[in-house]
């Protein structure tokens, strides 16, 4: 008789740029205990912590810290803590974002610089491939031609960290092309992002999600 795994408690961090409805749905149909706050106390004691974005990296950031995400994002991480961050709730990530000109400091959790995506279409609206390493965990049980869906202007073009520590585990970087190679996903230790909503795409977007609860 196989053991009944426990719910997990997943807090959908609401700093007022994102998805929150959409993404309680999916972490709930997966079978995730989810409440949507931005309660310090209730984000830090999680097992994993959603970070959703839509909107100017900009606007992001300021939301975000006016709330204390970016502590609670750090003090998480820095815990080995689960942290999962979608569309800006990914691109915040990095060390700094260029809309319009206009450059702003990201959590640099990851270096480099989110910026346009230089495309015959911008923005990048509807489903889409992705390529995945063969051992990623985030794409487990998934086909090499499973579709997700994207809805951006801007990407991460680049992946530049590098582990030089033979103990560390490097970061497994997904990758999906829109006119030029960007940044698709990222999984690095207790730190997971996507720049695509798995919460709208579907049974992919479960699947993925599901993988994501596992390592809760």
């Amino acid at each position: 008789m196989s053991a009944v795994r426990p719910t997990k408690n997943v807090v959908v961090f609401d700093y007022g740029f994102g998805n929150v409805r959409s993404a309680e749905r999916a972490l709930a149909r997966v079978g995730a205990n989810v409440e949507i706050t931005r309660d310090y106390d209730k984000a830090m004691d999680a097992d994993g912590l959603l970070v959703p974005g839509v909107g100017a990296f900009s606007a992001c950031m300021q939301g975000l810290k006016e709330a204390r995400g970016d502590w609670i994002i750090g003090r998480r991480l820095s815990g080995g803590r689960p942290v999962m961050g979608i569309c800006v709730g990914m691109q915040i990530l990095f060390e700094r974002g260029i809309e319009h000109g206009v450059e702003t400091e990201g959590l640099d959790e990851w270096p480099g610089t989110v910026g346009p995506l230089k495309a015959p279409i911008v923005p990048h609206m509807g489903w889409n491939t992705v390529e995945a390493p063969a051992d990623s965990q985030a794409f487990k049980g998934l086909d090499a031609d499973a579709r997700f869906y994207f809805v951006h202007s801007y990407a991460a073009r680049d992946w530049s960290l590098e582990i030089t520590n033979p103990l560390i585990r490097a970061p497994k970087v997904t990758w999906a092309t829109h006119g030029e190679r960007f940044v698709a996903a990222v999984e690095n230790r207790a730190l997971w992002a996507t720049q695509f909503h798995p919460e709208k795409s579907g049974d992919a977007g479960a699947q993925l999600l599901t993988n994501w609860i596992e390592t809760l």
